[in-house]
């Protein structure tokens, strides 16, 4: 089927970016002794970077231009905020792989291609196994900080938020390999999910900005109430007979747009936090690639 090489691409140019920059984070987050941790995250931030590429090969003719249009793959931050964040934390980023998903053309050929088809299930393949290992990894992380026996910069509910996020790529990732469709009410798990991320998003960001930014952590606070307020409905009622989809569009356009104005700040030193440049248009992504979904009530 002719979408099954467009969505697996797709989902890695957007997911398997995502993963490279958890390991970033959990690399930096880790003392500098704590060497054999530090070289196991560097290892699966290697391992996506050379995924994404692979993806990035693939790409052209294999993208829907609303991805494109979307900024989840890139925004117009995402490069200088790679170059700051790889001054501030010594981590090396290799930006030519933003410079090629800046140049990416959107569109979608309509033949179907059994070499492209073949060359994108071994790329699946390869992103489970790197995703099998990713979320152990995080596991194992989690157990250590729960248990006192090691200590990380990161929030053990960070490392929680971040693993889910793997397991949905691989959840998709598994879909699309035994060509399974997604039902209607998949739709809501998915917006569920993401609204959950978002209202996180929204604690972390709390959490990370410097006490005396007062009025944005106040802001901050507003959005994580409002997510909980729609999954709060969301476990109440019957999600299709409702309108909690438009409502969850409506609120994650204004927190876009809060994300964008912070990521800027950030990068602009305008903002005091110990926020990574990176982390912000990290998230600020996010919340573009949700938008999507809910303008297009699509899951991936």
């Amino acid at each position: 089927m002719r979408d099954y090489a467009t969505l697996s691409i797709e989902t890695h140019l957007f997911f398997a970016r995502i993963m490279k920059e958890h390991a970033l984070f959990l690399e930096a987050g880790f003392p500098c002794f704590q060497k054999e941790w530090i070289k196991e995250a560097e290892d699966f931030r290697r391992g996506f970077e050379e995924l994404l590429q692979d993806a990035l090969k693939m790409a052209e003719g294999n993208v829907h231009e609303a991805v494109i249009r979307s900024h989840e793959l890139v925004t117009e931050f995402t490069l200088p905020a790679e170059r700051k964040t790889e001054a501030l934390s010594g981590i090396p980023i290799d930006s030519k792989t933003t410079k090629a998903t800046c140049d990416l053309q959107g569109g979608c050929v309509g033949e179907e291609d059994c070499e492209v088809n073949r060359q994108v299930r071994e790329l699946n393949e390869r992103a489970c196994r790197l995703l099998e290992g990713l979320i152990c990894f995080k596991e194992k992380i989690l157990c250590k900080v729960k248990d006192g026996e090691l200590f990380t910069a990161n929030y053990p509910l960070l490392i929680e938020h971040i693993m889910r996020e793997a397991m949905l790529y691989r959840d998709i990732m598994e879909q699309l390999q035994s060509n399974r469709r997604l039902s209607y009410q998949r739709f809501y798990e998915t917006e569920k999910f993401w609204n959950q991320i978002m209202m996180e998003h929204a604690w972390f960001i709390r959490g990370l900005l410097d006490p005396s930014e007062a009025q944005l952590i106040g802001t901050a606070d507003d959005f994580s109430k409002e997510y909980a307020l729609l999954l709060d409905a969301a476990c109440r009622q019957d999600c299709r007979a409702n309108s909690l989809t438009e409502k969850s569009l409506k609120e994650t356009l204004r927190y876009r747009d809060f994300k964008t104005a912070g990521t800027q700040g950030i990068l602009n030193c305008e903002i005091s936090s110990i926020i990574l440049p990176l982390l912000a248009d990290h998230v600020l992504r996010e919340a573009n690639h949700y938008i999507r979904v809910l303008e297009t009530g699509q899951t991936r």
